[in-house]
């Protein structure tokens, strides 16, 4: 072969490996980025559709869990709510036999519909009867929701114990409960 065949035999190959090379950052890698977006896009739009779906199912379900927590909802008026959890708490503290030592409420405003009221307890007794508080809270039909939670034992046989509890409260407005405030 003579040098100048070679040449461009070499010039063919190099030119053919610079359009390869061109190909390749100009159509090959950017269409393989689209193609792993695209998927990652399918992935996330069938988990929103299965995740849109299960609330389809659970539709009933989620519907009379709200009729439930509007029907027990407190009071709409914030010191008829306030009225209300004082009343709960030491109904709850005599039928389980705990002392309560502290308690402080707060409002916040959780939208233009809703309000929640976060009731603070401090409360000493036996694990007996701090479990039976706390079953008492859980059981009871109002629209509460237990925010935390700490026990602490108070001797060293743990015979008696404190418990730290937040427990917030659903307050509706008017429009949002059906005039129902005045069911208790």
């Amino acid at each position: 072969m003579k040098a100048n065949n070679r040449q461009q035999l070499l010039l063919v190959i190099a030119a053919a490996g610079l359009v390869v090379m061109a190909c390749d950052s100009l159509v090959l890698t950017p269409l393989s980025r689209l193609w792993k977006e695209r998927a990652a896009r399918i992935v996330d739009l069938k988990k929103s559709i299965a995740h849109g779906s299960s609330i389809v199912e659970r539709e009933q379900n989620l519907r009379s869990r709200w009729e439930s927590m509007k029907e027990h909802a407190l009071g709409s008026d914030l010191s008829v709510a306030e009225n209300e959890m004082v009343k709960a708490f030491d109904r709850w503290s005599q039928e389980s036999r705990v002392t309560i030592n502290s308690r402080k409420s707060q409002s916040k405003r959780g939208g233009d519909d809703y309000l929640t009221l976060e009731y603070r307890v401090d409360a000493v007794g036996s694990m007996e009867s701090l479990t039976h508080f706390f079953y008492e809270i859980e059981r009871d039909s109002m629209a509460l929701k237990v925010e935390s939670l700490e026990i602490t034992t108070r001797d060293s046989q743990a015979r008696q114990m404190s418990i730290a509890l937040l427990v917030s409260g659903l307050i509706l407005s008017p429009s949002q409960d059906g005039g129902n405030s005045d069911r208790r």
